[in-house]
């Protein structure tokens, strides 16, 4: 998945305060800023392994391991590539942290703060 290098996209917990201030640092940081609230906004599966290709990491890296969900329903068991992909799309309330992306950089931001990394050279 790729953005413009200016553009910025952000999925994130709206409910979430520290996720709605990583949105304000990012709409400080740049002019073109789309921000996708996880559950309200139709998500593809397509979308999603692009989301995890750019973040180079493992769908079960995303995942908040204390959600109640999580516990009940994943923890302990094994799942091929695609369904833990569609984990994700059905799941978004259990992603731990917003998503940032630009160009064709992807971060997780556990911190608002961690929204500047975006833009730091490689």
């Amino acid at each position: 998945m790729k953005t413009h290098n200016r553009e910025i996209l952000l999925y994130y917990h709206p409910e979430n305060r520290s996720d709605r201030q990583t949105l304000a640092m990012a709409k400080g940081m740049s002019k073109h800023v789309r921000s996708y609230a996880y559950g309200k906004t139709p998500s593809t599966e397509t979308s999603w392994k692009g989301i995890i290709q750019s973040l180079d990491c493992h769908p079960k890296d995303l995942l908040d391991k204390s959600h109640p969900y999580y516990q009940h329903h994943i923890k302990g068991r094994e799942f091929d590539d695609e369904s833990w992909v569609k984990i994700l799309r059905f799941n978004p309330d259990i992603i731990r942290v917003p998503i940032a992306m630009s160009g064709r950089k992807a971060i997780l931001c556990k911190t608002p703060s961690d929204i500047h990394r975006l833009f730091e050279k490689r």
